[in-house]
């Protein structure tokens, strides 16, 4: 790949009218940008500095850039691109002054910093803002010192839910007290979380501008983010804050909570229910996948537009390249998590090549730390599970260790071995690991007894006495439908006359209304109420059956029982599971009889129970003391194996033709970029047939992608009428690389204007590796470009440089020697772990 022409002015023109800069007046308004501040550009003017700048004597210029009255607003210094943008920012600050400017862009076509005057320092950004965004970020004026001072207590949020409270008489009153504040719904904070806030002006004193929050689950963390959220508005540091979820059901619920506690001071939205009218709120949530796909969020937002961003279970909302959306904004960041940095004990670090998926959180978990400034590995503030244990917040689990001879086997280090008879008559063996547990390995015998294990171990509800409402998460939509059967089967013979079929409910993407299905658990109103106890109003669904839906920010506080059928192989979701059943509850809040309520013996929660079949515990603690051990009989086996049973194994067949062939014609015709007519036209009608779905059209309204496509692919695609599959619709497409189902349903419903070329992804990812990576020198920046790209699309250069069998790429056309010496040495390591980490390689394929 030969190295390209320099051409900073061109990368900056660019990128100002991308973001809505113009240098000359057009339908949407007059020119915004000034060459000196009396002075109106001409063509010729801007020839004039050459495609580097390489034509001017001063080696940078400075663009002034005009609010919407035609003031000054910015100072732009452009730089060539083998010259560090921050180099002379001293005199772009005195020109920024004098032209009574308070911010600064520094670029040079590949490298870019926003500098806020009042502010600090240069901030590295991927876009440029837009004059708007700007021009709001102006009303904020920082007074860090407002923050610090202000005066925390433990009725801080209160103060906002009902001002007036201390001079109420049912406060006053403190028989009353308790009564009062659960009907009015008042939070109080608890210590630790007025230490989190503490911590944090702390933290701002000490001239930081991002925090972490390592908050054991069930300790309060959206309640706590909402009082940095009051703390940060009502100080004027910031004017709008955007909270990231990594979870769809999630968006609701942080709105919901945040309403509750802020509303008679701030609006709270969801971004994509406001689309047209989100400035108008002071709280912004959002999924990090809606943004992060296609890098929409470069397109919907400016740089500026929030002043504070607060990751919900940070190493997750901004895990991987999510990492950009993070941090693309500029200004105070605030991250949230339940996951340890000194969870993974296990993990043998001494193997740094291992693909032990451990090690995957491990790197995860320290780049956590490294995005908000905790380089030490020490967080802002810290309040361990076990600290919740100790001052009588949180519940620790009853951990059960249970496991059949089928699911023994299956985590011995030889596995279950399966011996059978291939299509040549041939004695074969083949071994199955835990990981092929209901993939590959299907056992039904070893499911109904995991089932009967867990019903009948399982903690009962202390007020009606049925199986306390529990949580399972099976491996798949598949063997989450298989347990809730065997489990309503089994309720029958339980509990006769008591079900019909609503003991165990699925709850996956496929099923429709499943996020309702998760409110209506907690709300004890799932499939209706129970019916041992008329006047005891809990839920008559006891048993929610999940793959992924319930393992973050859940609240259900009364949940006895969590059964984990399926190996776990990342501990952020081994901790989220769990965390499922540690919050406390008072069983008597739903029951309405006050005769029963005294002959309650235990109402309040005091423990759960965490089934685990598949050695889960141990494999993330070696030797972790479990607190039950339940002997299960062995399956009843059918054959031969190692493993007590024998299933049939499929051997996939291929067909090979020997025969001769011919070349009978051959016509060469080179398809333009819109494709062929009779390409467009299968496009056009699939678009029709899509938008003409009801099902697709409100799953896509919601946002519930993973349900459309699921339901793209069961029911749309295949089918014999046209035959849609989605290698026809990327052919169709004619774009020169793999498109996703997702980005072809968000063109056909609008929500992206057009598929983005494979260079134009790749410049998108590249302009997120260089502002997480900032080169010392940034005449390096083209060559570690064309590095990068090759790496990433190349998949010969990744096998030479993963091997470091470097002197083939002597021989390599795409990536040569000469290249390769030109990028600085750090680099050379640097973009491999990058890509490995961040990028998609998938949707770069042609």
């Amino acid at each position: 790949m030969p190295d390209k022409e320099a051409t900073a002015r061109i990368k900056i023109n660019k990128l100002l009218e991308a973001a809505g800069w113009r240098f000359f007046a057009d339908s949407r308004g007059p020119a915004n940008i000034r060459l000196e501040p009396s002075v109106t550009i001409k063509s010729a003017d801007l020839d004039a500095l050459g495609t580097n700048f390489e034509k001017n004597t001063k080696g940078f210029v400075d663009f002034l850039l005009l609010d919407a009255k035609g003031f000054p607003l910015l100072v732009l210094e452009a730089k060539a691109e083998d010259k560090n943008p921050l180099v002379g920012k001293e005199q772009a600050r005195k020109y920024a002054k004098s032209q009574n400017c308070r911010f600064v862009i520094l670029s040079n076509g590949n490298l870019h910093y926003f500098w806020d005057l009042e502010r600090g320092s240069p901030y590295v950004i991927t876009s440029f803002p837009t004059p708007d965004s700007v021009t709001g970020y102006q009303k904020v004026t920082p007074n860090p010192q407002r923050l610090i001072e202000e005066q925390v207590g433990a009725d801080y949020i209160v103060r906002t839910q009902r001002p007036n409270y201390p001079s109420e008489a049912a406060w006053q009153n403190e028989a009353e007290r308790p009564g009062y504040i659960q009907a009015n719904k008042l939070r109080f904070f608890r210590p630790y979380q007025l230490k989190a806030i503490h911590s944090l002006q702390t933290a701002v004193g000490d001239g930081k501008d991002r925090f972490l929050f390592e908050m054991a689950t069930g300790t309060g963390k959206t309640l706590t983010a909402a009082a940095v959220i009051k703390l940060f508005l009502r100080s004027g540091n910031v004017r709008r804050v955007l909270f990231l979820v990594d979870r769809l059901e999630l968006e609701d619920q942080a709105k919901k909570a945040f309403a509750a506690v802020l509303s008679a001071d701030f609006q709270t939205v969801i971004y994509k229910e406001n689309r047209d009218d989100w400035r108008r709120a002071e709280i912004v949530v959002t999924t990090v996948q809606s943004l992060l796909f296609n890098n929409k969020y470069q397109k919907l937002f400016s740089p500026t537009d929030f002043d504070l961003v607060i990751s919900d279970e940070a190493h997750r909302s901004i895990g991987g390249n999510a990492r950009a959306v993070f941090d693309y904004f500029i200004g105070y960041k605030l991250g949230l998590t339940a996951t340890p940095r000194d969870y993974l004990r296990r993990f043998d670090s001494a193997k740094p090549g291992t693909r032990d998926p451990r090690e995957a959180e491990r790197r995860l978990l320290l780049d956590t730390y490294r995005t908000f400034g905790c380089e030490n590995s020490q967080p802002t503030f810290r309040y361990s599970l076990l600290d919740g244990v100790k001052e009588g917040f949180l519940i620790n689990p009853t951990v059960v260790d249970a496991r059949t001879e089928v699911t023994t086997t299956l985590l011995s280090e030889e596995g279950f071995v399966v011996a059978f008879t291939d299509d040549a008559g041939e004695d074969q063996q083949q071994a199955f690991k835990q990981r092929e547990f209901e993939k590959r390995f299907f056992a039904d015998t070893t499911n109904q007894l995991l089932c009967k294990t867990f019903l009948e171990n399982a903690m009962r509800d202390p007020v009606s006495g049925e199986i306390g409402k529990s949580i399972i998460f099976a491996v798949s939509q598949n063997h989450a439908a298989k347990l809730a059967q065997i489990l309503n089967q089994m309720a029958d013979r339980m509990f006769p006359a008591k079900y019909q079929s609503d003991f165990a409910v699925q709850v996956t993407s496929q099923i429709p209304d499943a996020q309702q299905f998760t409110i209506n658990f907690a709300n004890n109103k799932l499939l209706g109420s129970g019916n041992f106890i008329p006047a005891y109003k809990t839920s008559k669904a006891r048993i929610c059956v999940t793959v992924g839906m319930m393992t973050t920010g859940y609240d259900c506080t009364d949940i006895l029982n969590i059964g984990l059928f399926r190996p776990i192989f990342s501990p952020t979701d081994f901790i989220q599971i769990k965390g499922r059943g540690t919050r406390k509850h008072d069983f008597r809040e739903v029951l309405f009889d006050d005769t029963i309520k005294e002959g309650v013996q235990q109402p309040i929660k005091t423990a759960f129970k965490l089934f685990d079949f598949f050695a889960n515990c141990e494999y993330f603690e070696e030797e972790f003391n479990y607190d039950e051990v339940l002997k299960l009989p062995p399956p009843k086996g059918q054959g031969k194996g190692s493993g007590g049973g024998q299933g049939p194994v499929v051997v996939g067949g291929t067909y090979e033709h020997l025969g001769a062939d011919i070349l009978a014609s051959m016509r060469v015709e080179q398809i333009t970029a819109e494709g062929m007519k009779i390409d467009r036209m299968f496009f056009e009608k699939f678009e029709d047939v899509i938008r003409a779905d009801d099902t697709v059209a409100a799953a896509v309204e919601a946002g519930q992608w993973d349900r459309v496509i699921d339901y793209v692919n069961r029911e749309v695609f295949d089918k014999p009428e046209e035959y849609y599959t989605l290698d026809k619709l990327r052919k169709a497409a004619a774009v020169d690389r793999r498109l996703t189902l997702r980005e072809i349903l968000e063109k056909i419903f609008g929500l992206i204007p057009r598929f983005k070329s494979k260079d134009e992804l790749l410049e998108e990812e590249f302009s997120k590796f260089v502002a997480d990576r900032v080169p010392e020198q940034p005449s390096a920046i083209p060559a570690i470009k064309t590095y990068f790209k090759a790496y990433v699309t190349s998949n010969r250069v990744r096998d030479i440089i993963d091997s470091r069998q470097f002197t083939d790429l002597a021989t390599n056309p795409y990536f040569t020697t000469h290249d390769f010496r030109a990028v600085p040495q750090p680099y050379r390591t640097l973009v491999p772990e990058y890509v490995k980490d961040y990028v998609a390689l998938n949707q770069f394929a042609p």
